[in-house]
């Protein structure tokens, strides 16, 4: 099972990336890659909380693991550390064998110049889901996570 790590700068304090990361109407706009757009059905931001999120290809052309066009995964809050970490476990909804089994997403927020560096890991993931889609979809998401909190600080400074 392989495993894919990423470093994402924003400028913007902890609290308010950490926030961002527990709010279902933030998550429902930045935990989405480019080309997709995102549903979120459940979310329980506490530790042995649940969620349930559906990403939809916004091209006919857009293969997706749960049904024709759409990604569905839900998981558990494993651990929330505020302002510090959001560990998650994560697993897709497929009957495809090859994108079956628990993924583990955990989330570590540190002060840096001018405001936070995002160190995102994503472990275990399955044979079907190649490290560089996985990285290029976390790398699309974060950016749009960075995008989202920026804008957030600039509004109330």
């Amino acid at each position: 099972m392989a495993t894919t790590q990423i470093l994402q700068h924003v400028n913007a304090p902890r609290a308010l990336v950490y926030r961002a990361l527990l709010d279902a109407a933030a998550v429902q706009r930045w935990m989405v890659p480019a080309g997709m757009t995102s549903q979120v059905h459940v979310f329980e931001p506490r530790e042995g909380g649940s969620f349930r999120i559906s990403l939809t290809y916004d091209e006919p052309t857009g293969t997706g693991k749960t049904t024709a066009h759409t990604d569905t995964h839900h998981g558990r809050f494993l651990k929330l550390v505020p302002d510090q970490q959001v560990a998650e476990a994560v697993e897709f909804e497929t009957a495809d064998p090859a994108l079956q089994g628990e993924m583990t997403i955990t989330i570590t927020l540190v002060d840096a110049e001018g405001g936070t560096d995002i160190f995102a890991m994503h472990e275990g993931l399955p044979p079907g889901l190649t490290p560089s889609d996985n990285e290029a979809g976390w790398r699309s998401s974060l950016g749009k996570l960075a995008a989202l909190v920026e804008a957030e600080r600039n509004a109330s400074t």
